[in-house]
């Protein structure tokens, strides 16, 4: 079992890394560099946390300078989340110092670090949904008139409008949170940290729900924060990104510093070997598997609000990829077929024979499951353990309550444990204690267990590193060469023109075209989920 196992080996070293040095060979490297730059506006030295027993953090380094954007560089499970919650206040280290401004500080809370000036801008926000935009930027310390210490609900508007002057950003502040696209979520939270006179703004994974327009728009907000003099940590599994807003990284691996440099004076692949250990070779194993006949056949598919006429075939041990923007109604096809909304019509036949799909228990009696894109929210049980999240779905196979069953119930959590090379102390470690790639991992082991013959795997690696990406891709190519039959939905390019035998592509809706792998180029998909191509009647 691979269970807190990563591999790790002698890499060359990248021009412009620093790898972790003694206190004083680290002391000098500062002094010389300070002669030229500013000095750090927040520094982290020997930054230690540990839980039960296992070491989250192990003497990590880290600094950052006004106007600066640095990469903080990980696999899942590096420490990156255990670092952000210590620099936040939500967690104290057990050792090491951290400094602010040159002086020493320590945070027994989350507003005590935002009162210092240090805020977070997380992939998930977290917001009150039936306050205002205004209301969420400054709630906990709302400014007040008069004698009777009234809430300034105008002065409250009044600043809430400016900040989006000044982000120039058109959002009205009035507008309830829980109306508010995420992107939108995320413009809030900026917000609320320049209400702070932030020194530091930590973005963890900003841009994992956001479209290409959208991205571009929090470049430029970046891009304001620097000007401003702000400091960014910028944490992103995506390469491009961080090439293209940061400009120095730190690399985590395994809860301990590994380098540190300017991103002008490194390439992606020593990026990712200082990251991973190891190169990672192969981002998308594609298995050379022959498709065998019609599996699954969907005919008319239509829902009053989200799709209309949506047909496609999949074949045995194929890979069928579903590439679209943001609101092209692909996940909301997936979550239909699975059973999870109302008022749909169209015809499923699978395996040549018609099928009634009303629930997910309907689909998963036919032998369908569906990784949903939130994990955390709808693909996992988070405060349960690794071992009966992966059970939950086949409890009538390894019983309920009974303990005589408890050596089964370990050996089939083990078994996709193992092959998923889930990353954890142990089987009844909580969901919620993992990373979001093992989370991940874990909600896959949770629907193979079912034992399909159709997976539906709505951005399987959405927010993961590239080393777990790489072992999902690897394992969903295995799963094809036994016959099974995987329907891809994402937002990543590559990964879909990198797995997909063919490629379903959907523009508003409607399927606009349907490319076989050898003539699927991204200009071509990226055209036709952009509307420029005529709809289909019929994917065959």
């Amino acid at each position: 079992m691979q269970l807190n196992l990563l591999a790790n080996g002698e890499l060359p070293q990248p021009a412009g890394a620093q790898r972790a040095a003694s206190p004083a060979a680290t002391a000098q490297a500062s002094a010389a560099a300070g002669a030229a730059l500013p000095a750090p506006v927040l520094a982290l030295t020997g930054i230690s946390k540990r839980f039960a027993g296992i070491v989250a953090l192990n003497k990590v380094a880290l600094s950052v300078r006004p106007g600066e954007v640095m990469a903080l560089i990980g696999e899942n499970g590096a420490g990156k989340s255990t670092l952000v919650k210590t620099l936040t206040g939500i967690y104290r280290p057990d050792e090491g110092s951290m400094e602010l401004c040159g002086k020493p500080v320590t945070f027994a809370s989350a507003q005590e670090a935002m009162r210092a000036g240090i805020t977070a801008v997380h992939q998930e926000t977290v917001m009150f949904d039936e306050l205002t935009v205004a209301e969420n930027i400054y709630v906990g310390r709302q400014p007040c008139k008069g004698a009777l210490g009234r809430v300034d609900w105008r002065l409250i508007e009044a600043e809430a409008e400016k900040l989006f002057e000044r982000l120039e950003v058109s959002l009205p502040v009035r507008a309830k949170v829980k109306d508010l696209s995420v992107a939108q979520r995320h413009f809030v939270e900026i917000a609320r940290a320049l209400s702070q006179d932030a020194r530091v703004v930590i973005m963890d994974e900003p841009t994992a729900s956001l479209s290409q327009r959208e991205i571009q728009e929090l470049y430029r907000i970046i891009a304001q924060l620097r000007a401003a003099g702000t400091a960014v940590i910028f944490i992103s599994h995506k390469f491009d990104e961080i090439f293209a807003v940061a400009d120095r990284y730190t690399v985590l691996r395994d809860g301990q510093f590994i380098a540190e440099g300017a991103l002008c004076d490194i390439t992606e692949p020593e990026l990712v070997a200082l990251m991973v250990g190891r190169a990672v070779h192969q981002a998308y194993p594609k298995a050379d598997v022959a498709p065998g006949p019609v599996l699954l056949e969907v005919e008319g598919y239509c829902h009053p609000t989200e799709f209309e006429n949506v047909s496609f075939k999949l074949r045995q041990g194929e890979i069928l990829g579903f590439y679209g923007l943001v609101g092209a109604g692909r996940s909301e096809v997936m979550q239909a077929l699975f059973g999870l909304s109302t008022g749909v019509r169209g015809s499923v036949r699978l395996g040549g024979r018609q099928v009634r799909i009303t629930c997910p228990a309907d689909a998963i009696a036919h032998g369908i499951a569906y990784v949903p894109e939130d994990r955390q929210h709808q693909g996992a049980h988070l405060s349960l353990p690794i071992l009966q999240n992966i059970t939950l779905p086949i409890l009538d196979k390894v019983g309920f309550l009974l303990r005589g069953r408890r050596a089964q119930e370990n050996s089939i959590a083990r078994h996709f444990s193992e092959q998923l090379e889930l990353k954890a102390s142990h089987l009844t470690q909580l969901v919620s204690e993992l990373s979001g790639g093992n989370q991940q991992k874990v909600v896959l082991g949770k629907w193979l267990a079912t034992n399909p013959r159709v997976i539906i795997l709505d951005e399987p690696t959405k927010g993961i590193d590239i080393g777990s990406k790489a072992a999902v891709h690897k394992f969903v190519s295995e799963l094809v060469g036994k016959g099974l039959s995987v329907i891809l939905v994402s937002s990543e390019l590559p990964e879909v023109l990198g797995l997909a035998d063919r490629v379903v592509v959907m523009h508003q809706g409607h399927i606009t075209n349907v490319f076989e792998r050898a003539e699927a180029t991204p200009e071509k998909v990226v055209a036709a989920a952009s509307g420029c191509a005529l709809p289909v009647e019929e994917c065959a």
